[in-house]
Parts: structure tokens; C-alpha cells; sequence
């Protein structure tokens, strides 16, 4: 039978069965290991970042913050630079040639004087550990603005982060208030059906739905903005669809003292301790001005060969003659530089304070206004709507005072919403106040 016929009788009975299994069967294996890899990959795909987590990726990712570290790497290498000694100079002299006619009677070498000299500068009054002492500075200086940077990233990545929820919750509003909605107008179909309302009022509470189908639209462009603005932050090409972000969306009723807010950041704000650090700097800076303002001797020694006598060693020492002062402006301009990083360390100092009452206050505020709405406000907006609501499909209340009920209630829950982001924003100023997380 020829091979191409489509027949498998040619082959031996087992080797028939297993071809047949695996025309059956090896489609229906391919078709399942596709379906669990796209199981997985919209599993992972859609997993949600807590703010740890979020956190995490932010400080590995992030373009500025890995530059700023870079800052840091460099104040290092210059404290090498500073400690180093100077380097010995090597003189290689050929003297006493003499390669005109008319010269010695042995040659133009017979006069020859080879000398060899090595000198080096000592260095007074501990220039080289000053040295290192003010790039030892530097290097803190660069540690803390590094730390400051991330301080002020972290909260542009929290604020990012909290709009997230806040659109997330505000979605999640929009939706319930639409399904909400619908309910109520399938309801008052089925009334309309039975002749229990007008054409004319249906029509009206057909057209208020557009509302809410805006509040939702809105809501949802709102989310993607703000996930963008997040993954930007985070530097990840993650598809906007396939990101989300998870964390508790409430406040918290009580708040640590001013007076242990200002301790707080007295002791944690990195740009207060940069400003501390540059005193410092400036005053080993002066000190190493008074020190360069020294002479340097030089010490010399050499080896050399001089015909009439076959070899010899000589010393010398090279000291500078301080005649005229060279170094008058730096000390100068080193004790002004002292002068002026206290007056900064004092402005910094005040406005470390100034941030903690503002961001208290803007806390406080929030929370004023907050507590009502939870304790109160709520309950009163859902019990309002629904008494509305239940008298109106009963006859008892008109179709403005069910529609007035319906916007209090949707005004209601978008104000608490909000305000809870407004919250979290704010608890995260306080935090940046501060220095380090105070509030969740």
C-alpha cells in the first residue's frame, strides 16, 4: 500500500494504536498546557502591589534615586584623592659634555658628570588628614541629601499610590451607585407597566441615570491616569490593565503631639542633618586653610659621578620663604563659610518646624471634618435615600424629593471618599515632615 494513502494498516498494530492516541490526544495536551500558561500569566499579570511592595520596586527601579546613589560612590573616591601622599620627583642629570672641536684631549666625555637626584615634599601641620577629614564630610553630606532625596520621592510616590486607591475607591462608588440606580429604575418600570407612574416620570429618572454613568466614566479615566502616573514613578512598561495596587483606604482617629512631632523631626529630618554636617565641614575646611598657610620643606637627595673624584652623595633641603601670605583669602573665606552654614543650619532648623505644624494642622483638619462624616453623616445620607426611595415607589414622596435624595446620598459618599484620600495625602506630608513614617 503506498505510504501517502492516509492508511495506517501498513503499520503494526501498537504502533496504529499510538499514532491514533497521539492524534486524539496530542492536540487536547497542547490546547491545556496554553490555557494554564494564559491562566498563569493573567494570574500574574494582574497581581496587586501593597505599598510594601510597591515601596520595594520603587527604590530598585527608579531612575533619580539610583542616579542620586551615584553621588555617593563619587564622594568616596574623592576621599582617596585627599588622603594620598605627594609623589617623590626623580632628576636625571648628564653634565660636563662637551661636543665642540677644540675639546678635552679624551673626547667630549672625558668631563662627563652623571648625577641622579630624588626630592619629595613633608607636609605640615596634618594637611593630608584634614584632607580626608573634609571629604570624610563630603561624603556624609552626600549620604544625607541622598537620604533627603528619597524622602521627598517617597512622597511623590505615596501621594501617586494614595490616588490610586482614591480613584480605585471612587470607582467602586460610581458602581454601586449606578447598580443602585438600576435597581430603582427596573423597579419603577415594572410600576410604569402597572400604571402606577407617568411616561413624563420615568422618562425623568431615565435621564437622571446619566449621572451616574458620567461619575463612572470619570472615575475609571481617573484610575488609568493616576496607575500611569505611578508606573512612571516606578519605571515599569507594565501594561495599565495588568497593574493594580491593593492597600487599607481609612484614616486613623488619633495623632502623636506636636511637641513629639517636632522631637521627631529634629532627630530624623536628613536635610536638617546635611545643614549640621556642612558646619562641620566648614570649620575642618578653615582648619585646613590655616594649615595649607604653612611651608612645605622639600628634601633632596642625590648621587653623582665627578671625574676628578669618583663618586658622591649629596642632601638638600628647599624651605619657602613666607614673605608675602598666599593663603590670607582662603582662611578668610573659610571662617565666612562657617558663618554662613550656621545661619543655614538655623533656617533649616525653622523650617523643619514650620513643615510639622503645617502638616498637623492640615491633618487636624481632616480629621475634623472626617469624624462626622463617619460617624453620622453616612448613616444619615443611606437612611435618607432609602426612606426616599421606598416612599417614593409607595407613593408617599414626588419624584424631585426621591431624585434631591439620590444626589444627596451620591454627594455624600463622594465627599468621604475623597476626603479620606485628602487624609492619606496629608498623613504622608506629616511623614515627610517628620522624617520617618508616624502615620500608616
Amino acid at each position: 500500500m503506498p505510504a501517502n494513502s492516509g492508511s495506517s494498516a501498513w503499520l503494526s498494530p501498537r504502533w496504529s494504536r499510538a499514532l491514533k492516541r497521539r492524534r486524539i490526544f496530542g492536540p487536547l495536551r497542547t490546547w491545556r498546557v496554553l490555557l494554564l500558561l494564559l491562566a498563569f500569566h493573567k494570574l500574574h499579570a494582574q497581581e496587586s502591589l501593597t505599598w510594601e511592595k510597591v515601596k520595594d520596586r520603587f527604590e530598585a527601579n527608579n531612575p533619580t534615586l539610583r542616579a542620586g546613589r551615584l553621588n555617593i560612590a563619587e564622594a568616596k573616591a574623592q576621599e582617596i584623592t585627599a588622603f594620598l601622599r605627594p609623589n617623590p620627583n626623580l632628576t636625571l642629570t648628564a653634565d660636563q659634555i662637551d661636543p665642540f672641536p677644540g675639546g678635552p684631549p679624551h673626547g667630549p666625555f672625558a668631563y662627563f658628570q652623571p648625577v641622579a637626584g630624588v626630592n619629595f615634599l613633608f607636609e605640615r601641620d596634618h594637611k593630608r588628614q584634614l584632607r580626608l577629614e573634609s571629604a570624610q564630610k563630603a561624603t556624609g553630606i552626600a549620604t544625607t541629601d541622598q537620604a533627603d532625596l528619597e524622602r521627598n520621592l517617597l512622597f511623590n510616590l505615596w501621594t501617586a499610590y494614595v490616588q490610586t486607591l482614591q480613584a480605585k475607591a471612587v470607582v467602586h462608588v460610581a458602581q454601586e451607585n449606578l447598580d443602585y440606580y438600576d435597581h430603582v429604575l427596573q423597579v419603577n418600570r415594572e410600576r410604569f407597566k402597572a400604571g402606577d407612574i407617568a411616561n413624563i416620570d420615568l422618562d425623568r429618572l431615565e435621564l437622571q441615570r446619566v449621572e451616574f454613568e458620567s461619575d463612572l466614566q470619570s472615575a475609571q479615566v481617573n484610575l488609568r491616569t493616576a496607575k500611569i502616573q505611578l508606573l512612571m514613578l516606578l519605571n515599569e512598561r507594565t501594561p495599565v490593565d495588568g497593574f493594580d495596587v491593593s492597600g487599607a483606604y481609612d484614616f486613623a482617629d488619633t495623632l502623636p503631639t506636636l511637641e513629639e512631632l517636632r522631637r521627631m523631626a529634629a532627630e530624623n529630618r536628613p536635610d536638617l542633618k546635611s545643614a549640621m554636617q556642612s558646619v562641620d565641614k566648614a570649620t575642618v575646611d578653615h582648619k585646613l586653610a590655616v594649615a595649607n598657610g604653612s611651608t612645605d620643606p622639600t628634601f633632596g637627595f642625590d648621587v653623582g659621578r665627578n671625574p676628578p673624584i669618583d663618586t658622591y652623595i649629596g642632601a638638600n633641603v628647599s624651605v619657602p620663604l613666607r614673605i608675602f601670605d598666599r593663603n590670607q583669602g582662603e582662611k578668610k573665606r573659610t571662617q565666612i563659610e562657617i558663618e554662613h552654614s550656621q545661619r543655614l543650619l538655623d533656617a533649616a532648623q525653622a523650617q523643619v518646624f514650620s513643615d510639622v505644624d503645617s502638616a498637623e494642622a492640615s491633618l487636624e483638619g481632616n480629621l475634623a471634618l472626617l469624624r462626622p462624616y463617619k460617624s453620622k453623616y453616612l448613616q444619615q445620607a443611606t437612611h435618607v435615600r432609602d426612606t426616599v426611595a421606598f416612599s417614593y415607589q409607595n407613593g408617599g414622596a414626588s419624584l424631585l424629593e426621591f431624585l434631591n435624595a439620590e444626589n444627596e446620598y451620591r454627594t455624600v459618599e463622594l465627599n468621604y471618599t475623597n476626603l479620606v484620600g485628602a487624609y492619606l495625602i496629608a498623613a504622608g506630608q506629616l511623614n515627610l515632615a517628620v522624617g520617618k513614617p508616624v502615620l500608616p
